[in-house]
């Protein structure tokens, strides 16, 4: 790590010597160019926001100030000190830390030698004290409201639990700038508020937040002030007094956004096209059994931990321990096997992108025809001209960002990464679509169109399964809404019946629904 004294001509914001001043910070990936002279000031103890559509350069500026990645261009301040770093230890050492969008643990060590991990506590100098590790790491989850087992291993734990785990971790540094990309992307409500609290504790003690979320009630209710990126650039600042949600959108995009409102199906629901039957999976979820018919999409909430990914997965054929019986238009399907749930036209785009829905190092083309080889290929030849027509087409509609079809996925933002994973799914003959998560990190503009996606997609006689920890998204796709509480259905909402409070009660299983939601079993 390198620095420079204090400039005494830095440029200041409001009187004040920013906390971190970036100076005309540019990136470039190969022939993408990520920030494009990008100058803004964050003051000492603020709750600075950053927005922007996928691709915007959100992700990327953070990752400069965490010494992730060096800037090809400009200059970063900090304290009003000029700052090179090296890597993210050198900007640990400067007080920065960062909480991942993309998830990053070595998943076979416990959760506690995560949190711990380089700052171990030792005993005589050399051996590692295991129970101070733990107590130490009981008491960072507890920061976050978390109650887990701390001597359980990473690989086991759900996404959002990992999340939770890398908060605390990053908290835990001790760090004075803290940058948050995504924190909330795949909590629960309740996580949330737990992590809301934590930050409003931290905001008191002086610590200065980067908060980068596509969630813009998030960033209207935390946010001291909000700037705006779009294509790299920097298109300004707005306090938080001055700012609204389609003021913000408009910077963004350049354009007003609507968000997609489906109507109500127009008809009843076909036949029924899924059933799953008394469905069970040891320490995972317990005698599941629902029905899904033909252009119906049914949401399926429930806080972390619920079981909601794990019956997608399950159905899927992903889980060999699983009992139980699915069946596709009458077939009964034969368990534990992924080829035979797509041969009868089942697909699922997965909570985690990169570990379970992509290959990064392929591009974008080799991608998006994986799960469509047996259409492509004759004799064992793959037809490339046809693989790449169909791949230009899909990803065109998706709004993918990329400069070709060639282009690796790891190279993409995290919500054009979503939707390389959506389009693979689309271009095979599908009965049922199982989407978990299917708008996290994605920007509201590729939201609604997300959303538009998945109406249209019930409409044509696809029936759908959404899994969400946005309730708002579930309550506005779903024609019916399950509700999942320790591994169990816990009750069944209509969409006339359904509302924020009736599925936090079901979900938390506090109290009963109230009696204006005829809709409701519990």
């Amino acid at each position: 790590m390198m620095t420079e004294p204090i400039n005494p001509a830095a440029e200041t914001t409001g009187g004040f010597v920013p906390s971190v001043a970036f100076e005309s910070i540019s990136k470039r990936f190969g022939g993408v160019q990520a920030l494009d002279d990008v100058s803004f000031g964050i003051a000492p103890g603020e709750c600075h926001a950053l927005v922007g559509e996928n691709g915007a350069g959100k992700s990327t500026l953070g990752k400069v100030l965490a010494g992730i990645h060096r800037p090809d261009g400009g200059t970063l301040r900090v304290g009003g000190r000029v700052m090179v770093f090296r890597s993210p230890r050198d900007a640990a050492c400067a007080g920065i830390g960062m909480v991942h969008q993309e998830l990053a643990f070595c998943p076979d060590l416990s959760v506690a030698e995560n949190l711990r991990l380089g700052r171990y506590p030792r005993r005589m100098r050399c051996l590692l004290d295991r129970r101070a590790m733990e107590e130490q790491a009981r008491q960072l989850l507890g920061e976050l409201g978390v109650d887990l087992d701390v001597r359980q291993t990473m690989r086991h734990l759900s996404t959002g639990q990992e999340q939770l785990v890398q908060t605390a971790a990053a908290v835990g540094t001790g760090a004075r700038i803290l940058v948050f990309d995504e924190p909330t992307s795949s909590l629960s409500q309740a996580e949330s508020e737990s992590l809301f609290e934590l930050m409003g504790r931290l905001r008191q003690s002086g610590v200065t937040m980067i908060y980068v979320s596509h969630r813009m009630p998030e960033v209207l209710r935390l946010s001291d002030r909000i700037s705006v990126l779009r294509d790299g650039r920097y298109a300004g600042t707005l306090t938080r007094a001055e700012a609204t949600e389609n003021k913000i959108v408009q910077m963004m995009v350049g354009r007003a956004i609507a968000h997609y409102r489906p109507a109500p199906p127009a008809s009843a629901p076909g036949p029924v096209r899924m059933r799953v039957k008394g469905l069970s999976s040891p320490g995972k979820f317990e005698n599941v059994s629902f029905e899904i018919r033909a252009g119906e999409i049914v949401g399926m909430a429930g806080l972390v931990g619920a079981g909601r990914s794990e019956v997608a997965q399950a159905v899927f054929g992903l889980d060999s321990r699983a009992q139980g019986e699915v069946e596709v238009d009458g077939h009964l399907l034969r368990g534990g096997s992924a080829g035979e749930a797509m041969r009868n036209g089942i697909g699922l785009v997965p909570e985690d992108r990169k570990r379970q829905g992509l290959v990064l190092s392929m591009s974008c083309r080799r991608n998006f025809s994986l799960v469509i080889l047996d259409r492509l290929s004759r004799w064992g030849l793959l037809n490339h001209r046809q693989e790449a027509r169909e791949a230009e087409s899909l990803l065109a509609r998706l709004s993918v960002k990329a400069p070709s079809i060639e282009t690796p996925v790891a190279s993409l933002s995290g919500g054009n990464q979503q939707k390389v994973v959506m389009a693979k799914w689309l271009a095979r003959q599908l009965k049922v679509l199982m989407v978990d998560e299917p708008t996290r990190g994605v920007d509201v503009g590729a939201k609604a169109a997300l959303h538009e996606l998945i109406d249209e997609l019930a409409r044509q006689g696809l029936a759908i399964l959404l899994i969400s920890s946005e309730l708002p998204e579930v309550l506005s796709l779903s024609s019916r809404i399950l509700v999942m509480r320790d591994g169990r259905i816990a009750g069944e909402v209509s969409r006339a019946g359904a509302d924020q409070e009736l599925l936090m009660r079901l979900m938390a299983g506090v109290g009963s629904a109230p009696s204006r939601n005829e809709g409701a079993r519990a």
